[in-house]
């Protein structure tokens, strides 16, 4: 049910992006969805994003920047050692100058780049271009 919830949210975002609107609303909610959105947001593909009432089902508006083409959640969520995850990024993404992988680590959810920093393994969340 937990992976639902983020792919839902993921496509709903991406929807909301081709329709060309500002923000879009997520319902329900997750912790694992939070920290997708920051890295998200730290990377410069959101603007920003408010979570109301996070104790109960919770909402999530999102401002969107523009800059989605594609986000994807895995329902699988497939382990992939420190060494692994380059040769699976290349094979993901689109091209080498832009999107993210994430994985979520011993070290909490990473995006590529800090899964690889950190030389940490673990399982993919799913990836966004």
């Amino acid at each position: 049910m937990g992976r639902r919830i983020l792919n839902d949210a993921l496509r709903t975002m991406v929807n909301a992006e081709r329709r060309g609107m500002a923000t879009a609303k997520l319902q329900p909610i997750s912790g694992v969805m939070i920290s997708f959105l920051n890295i998200m947001k730290h990377r410069g593909y959101i603007k920003n994003f408010e979570v109301f009432d996070p104790h109960r089902v919770g909402k999530i508006t999102v401002e969107l920047q523009g800059r989605i083409k594609d986000c994807k959640a895995l329902t699988y969520r497939q382990d992939l050692r420190a060494k692994e995850i380059e040769k699976y990024r290349t094979r993901m993404l689109p091209t080498r100058q832009w999107g993210y992988v994430v994985v979520t680590t011993p070290n909490g959810v990473l995006d590529h780049e800090e899964a690889i920093r950190q030389n940490v393994g673990g399982q993919v969340l799913g990836y966004f271009h």
